[in-house]
């Protein structure tokens, strides 16, 4: 929790003081209200007192009061702008965090995990720092500033209050020891119910398909009420709390009577009146130093799970990124050349690798595909150019520079990506191509260029506001097809050296298929194309293509030399082609 305040920036640390001030003359203005009333008991017991000087005492009673309430308005309304600026700083750092986390970093804490933290585990932080914080510096001042006003009136006094103390305490120890433990296990249920959420939201269609309706009830119900069995298990827990303190505080406040009666009826008769005075003046105090502990308590309700989350949201921040970034930025003679050299990779914590050995080179223009079995490593190999994964062993060269060495931004800049799995973004179709920042402007006429070469204008076109149609998040109104044909104009539409496509043609029909991959061969003449596919149709006229099996290359060629020296490449072939229909590509 410390580590996290040393995000306060100076100005910020200038109003925890600003606050800790008012605070402290609201304590002092609280703490003089008892003197004022202990003057007015004594002027209203005594013989010849004014009715003047009764209320002059009762106007600076009222005064201070006035002046409490606000001081106390300054501060909450200081803390709660101090407390939402500070998490709105964590949550941004945070999330940039989350940005520049490798694929296997964000897998390690779980996508579920990191919304939490970003989310829930931050409010947490908020709340105690914008209900603890005025509380922490508000208890000490008070409950030390009273013990001393109070501390020479009477050890009978004394003594009971230091009990009722002790007692209170004591039953705060006992609670935050049965009750933290469990708020780790909280955060965790938190994270796993959200996981059950987002798994079954973004799978809703399968689960109705199947009538799993009934499955993911009781999936979630489960987790649902694990969460709030400890839920409940921590709010009784403090729901002890308060009327154990409520009790001794009216216990306290009888015994100080108690006390004062007896101590009254054995004073001689001058000092009765004194003795009185003092006994108002002390339990005003008592409940003071009482109320004071009922602050630090209210603390140790938010302080233990603040606590857990700041230890979560530094796991994340503390996480050193595997991919860091290079230096170099500028432009080399050499433009759209890859170059693999003896690269080998495997996943964190594992033995086996996915990818072993692997050699080639891409010149500019050039086409080059991959081609293997499901599971055989071909989509783990093109993740690796962009850098989503580091490599084991061995170098990747983009114009005779290693990957690493290029600043991310330039590396990026390079290539155009088309995932796997389209991923489509809530807003307008030119929106989603225009996504993301190349250093190059977008025009219409470079829109409209990519939708076409990339065979989408027989849908956009047909759409209500053609390039200003609205797609939803996901593209849930809008097919696989023309979701992976928006995918493909989003990459044209960069003017990338490099094109990457992860088995990006598998949801068109292959009319389509053929069409596209045609004129996309024209209008990306000068650049390099990676592409992988299970199709022998989309890859058989690449300039090389290369045969993975089980993370290794067991043929690189051309179509026609695969189909004479390449065993696993013939066996693929001739599983989607017949032999004609080869002979005839």
């Amino acid at each position: 929790m410390i580590r996290l305040l040393k995000n306060f920036s100076v100005k910020e640390w200038l109003t925890v003081v600003i606050i800790f001030i008012c605070i402290f003359i609201q304590v002092w203005l609280e703490l003089k209200i008892p003197d004022y009333m202990s003057e007015i008991t004594t002027l209203v017991q005594t013989e010849g007192s004014s009715m003047g000087d009764i209320l002059y005492n009762g106007m600076f009673m009222l005064l201070c009061a006035f002046g409490s309430l606000v001081t106390a308005v300054i501060v909450g309304y200081v803390i709660a702008v101090l407390s939402s600026k500070f998490s709105l700083k964590l949550r941004k750092k945070l999330f940039k965090k989350v940005l520049g986390l490798s694929t296997g970093e964000v897998k390690d804490f779980s996508v579920s995990s990191l919304i939490t933290r970003t989310t829930n585990d931050i409010t947490q932080i908020e709340m105690l720092i914008g209900m603890g914080l005025q509380l922490l510096i508000k208890a000490p001042i008070t409950a030390v500033w009273a013990i001393t006003k109070i501390v020479n009136k009477s050890y009978e006094w004394s003594l009971s209050t230091a009990l009722a103390v002790m007692i209170l305490l004591l039953v705060i120890s006992t609670i935050i020891l049965i009750v933290v433990p469990k708020f780790k296990l909280l955060q965790k249920l938190t994270d796993k119910m959200n996981g059950v959420t987002r798994e079954q939201l973004s799978g809703i269609r399968v689960v109705r398909a199947f009538n799993a309706e009934k499955f993911w009830e009781d999936k979630f119900g489960k987790v649902n009420n694990e969460l709030t069995s400890k839920q409940m298990f921590v709010q009784k827990s403090f729901a002890v709390m308060s009327p154990v303190m409520y009790l001794v505080m009216y216990f306290l406040t009888l015994s100080i009577y108690f006390i004062g009666a007896y101590l009254i009826k054995e004073a001689t008769l001058s000092l009765k009146l004194s003795i009185f005075s003092d006994m108002i003046v002390f339990s005003s105090y008592a409940m003071q130093v009482i109320m004071s502990f009922l602050m630090l308590a209210m603390i140790f309700i938010f302080f233990p799970r603040a606590s857990v989350s700041a230890k979560r949201i530094n796991e994340v921040l503390d996480t050193k990124n595997s991919i860091k970034d290079g230096k170099f930025s500028d432009d080399t003679d050499l433009k759209g050349t890859i170059e693999f050299k003896n690269v080998s990779f495997k996943y964190p914590d594992a033995v086996d690798y996915v990818i072993e050995d692997i050699s080639f080179k891409v010149n500019e223009g050039e086409t080059i595909a991959f081609i293997g079995s499901t599971g055989s490593g071909k989509s783990t190999l093109i993740n690796l150019v962009p850098r989503f994964y580091d490599v084991t062993e061995g170098e990747i060269l983009i114009d005779g520079i290693n990957i690493k060495d290029y600043k991310l931004e330039a590396l990026h800049n390079k290539i155009g990506y088309v995932p796997q799995k389209a991923v489509i973004f809530d807003g307008t179709v030119k929106e989603n191509i225009t996504y993301g920042d190349n250093g190059k402007e977008y025009t219409e006429s470079i829109v409209k260029e990519a939708i076409k070469v990339a065979q989408a204008e027989e849908f956009v076109l047909k759409l209500d506001h053609k390039y200003n149609s609205h797609i939803s998040s996901g593209g849930t109104n809008i097919s696989g097809g023309q979701k992976q044909r928006i995918s493909i104009a989003r990459a044209i539409a960069r003017k990338p050296e490099i094109y990457i496509f992860d088995d990006s043609f598998s949801a068109l029909d292959y009319k389509t298929d053929y069409v596209l991959r045609t004129e996309l061969k024209k209008y990306t003449k000068n650049a390099t194309n990676l592409i992988v596919s299970g199709r022998i149709g989309t890859i058989m006229n690449a300039d090389k293509i290369i045969v993975l099996e089980n993370g290794k290359a067991v043929g690189i060629g051309t179509h026609k030399e695969l189909l004479k020296k390449c065993d696993v490449y013939k066996q693929i072939a001739f599983s989607q082609l017949s032999k004609e229909e080869l002979e005839y590509e």
